[in-house]
């Protein structure tokens, strides 16, 4: 067996998860997290049980090192060479990347290039990969981007209706997010349908602290409501969704902020929070708005109305729909809100089960066996598509 890692480098965490290849086995994953800060947390799963180390850990080069000796010493492995694959996640591949890429110099550079367009996640991304190849150099490291599934968009999805020029010398588009999540859900309800993804048209429902919707068509993406940032689409939890965008100098005026400050509202105190005034968490929400508070039962009417919108236009552009599947955090276990983003959808052949609809974190059909649209709960699972490109990439290289 071949051991394969998943990594996801923040600016102050390490999300890994390690498999034994090519069976999909999770051997061990868990977290690093407060790097650069006093008392790092160390989190490792051994044997089904956390781990958890309170430790000082100055940069993600010592957390590698760290997180490979944890390995040794927990007995998950008896050398470093047993690890012959490392994928990692990296947010924004604009248009140069669509589809997974071995690592070497030259992508690094490009990655580091399209900083300028995920300022907060990509520099993050590169000092992952730069710590793991400092580690194991010789070991194959495939960049995984959340941006490659949506490249097959086509110019009249990903245009904006702004001066041509923009998207020829800036590349302002939309991009899209997620990409790896819609996949692994897409391809994995397409299997459970026991249908090819090719004769398919579904929409996939990325729910969680950030949120995606994606129209699906052949297995390929062809529209997506994230845009030029994550800020776009639905509202989320902290993040506004779309919005007139002369609002910002409307608000930048009444209130004194800097563009980059009103930026700063729209990302971090929008969404959910802003609208309910109490959390950005859903189960605050549920539970508040269960006591009768209005705020937070007008932040989930929101939440719900954006997506209810998207699923719409979806089966518009594609001329129907054969199944919806709802995905991440609160899609997966959120009952509520899956019960109200479904509520109207009847007239077009949405009929779900709300005995059904019961279901926690588990793969599950919600509609009931008439429906023309099937709806189903996926699970998504990142690592493992980032764990399959990697051993991808090494066969093609083989």
């Amino acid at each position: 067996m071949e051991k394969t890692i998943a990594i996801n480098a923040g600016s102050s965490s390490l999300k890994f998860q390690l498999y034994n290849m090519p069976s999909e086995e999770v051997i061990t994953k868990g977290i690093v997290e407060r790097i650069g800060l006093k008392d790092s947390i160390f989190t490792i799963t051994v044997d089904g049980e956390k781990i958890t180390e309170v430790i000082d850990i100055p940069d993600h080069e010592v957390a590698v090192q760290m997180l490979l000796e944890k390995l040794i010493l927990h007995h998950i492995i008896k050398a470093y060479d047993e690890i012959t694959g490392i994928g990692h996640r990296v947010v924004h591949g604009g248009e140069k990347f669509p589809d997974s890429v071995y690592i070497d110099d030259q992508v690094i550079e490009a990655i580091e290039a399209l900083s300028e367009l995920a300022p907060l996640h990509n520099p993050a991304n590169v000092t992952g990969i730069r710590a793991f190849r400092k580690v194991l150099p010789d070991v194959i490291s495939v960049a995984v981007f959340d941006t490659a599934f949506h490249q097959t968009m086509s110019p009249k999805s990903f245009l904006y209706s702004l001066p041509y020029h923009y998207y020829k010398d800036y590349g302002i588009r939309k991009y899209g997010f997620h990409g790896t999540s819609h996949k692994y859900v897409s391809e994995r309800a397409a299997e459970l349908l026991g249908q090819p993804i090719e004769k398919l048209r579904l929409v996939t429902c990325h729910l969680g602290n950030g949120a995606s919707i994606a129209a699906i068509e052949g297995g390929k993406s062809i529209d997506t409501s994230m845009g030029f940032t994550p800020l776009a689409g639905v509202s989320m939890g902290t993040r506004s969704g779309n919005i007139d965008p002369a609002l910002i100098p409307f608000i930048m005026e009444k209130t004194g902020k800097t563009a980059e400050q009103v930026l700063d509202v729209l990302n971090k105190e929008s969404g959910m929070l802003g609208v309910s005034g109490i959390s950005s968490d859903l189960r605050d929400l549920e539970e508040a708005a269960s006591k009768g508070n209005e705020r937070a039962d007008l932040a989930l009417e929101v939440f719900v109305d954006r997506i209810h919108k998207y699923i719409g236009s979806y089966a518009a552009r594609m001329n129907g729909v054969d199944a919806i599947i709802f995905t991440a955090g609160i899609g997966e276990n959120s009952s509520f809100i899956r019960e109200k983003v479904l509520q109207g959808l009847e007239f077009m052949g949405v009929y779900w089960d709300p005995a059904l609809n019961q279901v926690h974190g588990e793969e599950a059909f919600l509609n009931y066996p008439h429906s023309p649209v099937k709806v189903l709960v996926v699970p998504t699972n990142e690592e493992l598509m980032i764990a399959r490109d990697v051993e991808r990439i090494k066969n093609e290289r083989a």
